[in-house]
């Protein structure tokens, strides 16, 4: 009767441990997919990376601002930029043409909304990036000009009239828009030899942005819709002549969009000599 008594609540230990360890083990992997839920729910903290050979320390993510002006009212762009900002994106990315379609009623405006945020924020805590136009028939740009050229000429003008709408007395990061010379651009997808036009040599387009560093107007230069050839020329004129060097790149990129820069493009940017990030666009709408 002892021993028949022992074996059932040894049975009955058992059957209770096995529920509670079932318990148990229930509670551990709602936790964990509790947890892995929550995880996924926050969100990602804004990684920082430096700038090519700059001391630069920007955001991962670059806040462009073509809009702004044309599709985006200036409150919609205040809000836009003040949200950025708050999220974590340090560097903002505007141009002299800006907003997007370029036209003369509107040139320019992109930057006045910039400039009068920017009245409302520590400039230090903000790398301002813009771009100063390539060949272009857009006179409207310039105050007297036949054709817009990226010579000494026009690039002060422009970096003059920039620092103005931005409300600020130096640029962190510009780029050269688009190249001065013919290269096969928004929607040419070869290069087209009759289109060949002289062009400002490269070293007198880095020696004209030398006179805007050393004044402290702009801090440091890169280029944008620029090919392998157009950067090699840069990186070679700036070493064999003591001028200042490129330190990044602002190209298109996207999955629709991507054989010109993972061509051959990113194998320039990874040489030794180089070490250049990119400033990718990739193109988004919606």
């Amino acid at each position: 009767m002892v021993l028949s008594t022992f074996n059932a609540i040894s049975s009955s230990y058992r059957n209770t441990s096995s529920v509670l360890a079932a318990h148990q083990s229930r509670r551990w992997y709602k936790r964990r997919i509790c947890s892995q839920v929550w995880s996924a729910q926050e969100p990602a903290k804004l990684q920082y990376r430096k700038l090519g050979d700059s001391d630069l320390l920007i955001s991962e993510i670059t806040l462009g601002t073509m809009t702004f002006g044309e599709q985006s009212t200036e409150k919609e762009s205040h809000d836009m930029l003040s949200y950025s900002f708050d999220q974590g994106i340090n560097i903002l990315d505007t141009a002299e043409i800006y907003p997007i379609q370029p036209r003369k009623e509107t040139q320019g405006r992109t930057d006045l909304y910039i400039g009068r945020w920017m009245k409302s924020k520590p400039r230090d805590k903000v790398i301002l990036g813009t771009k100063i136009s390539g060949y272009s028939d857009r006179t409207f740009l310039r105050d007297n000009a036949e054709v817009v050229r990226v010579d000494a000429a026009n690039i002060k003008e422009s970096v003059e009239k920039s620092l103005s709408r931005l409300s600020t007395d130096y640029i962190d990061l510009l780029h050269i828009h688009w190249p001065d010379r013919y290269v096969a651009l928004y929607g040419e997808f070869s290069y087209n030899s009759t289109k060949w036009r002289p062009s400002v040599p490269f070293e007198d387009q880095l020696k004209a942005l030398q006179e805007l560093i050393d004044e402290g107007k702009v801090r440091y230069i890169g280029v944008s819709n620029e090919t392998s050839y157009g950067v090699m020329q840069f990186v070679q004129a700036a070493k064999l002549q003591g001028l200042p060097k490129i330190v990044s790149i602002e190209n298109g990129y996207s999955l629709l969009v991507r054989c010109s820069f993972e061509g051959d493009k990113d194998a320039v940017f990874s040489l030794e000599s180089i070490l250049m990030p990119a400033l990718v666009m990739p193109r988004v709408s919606g």
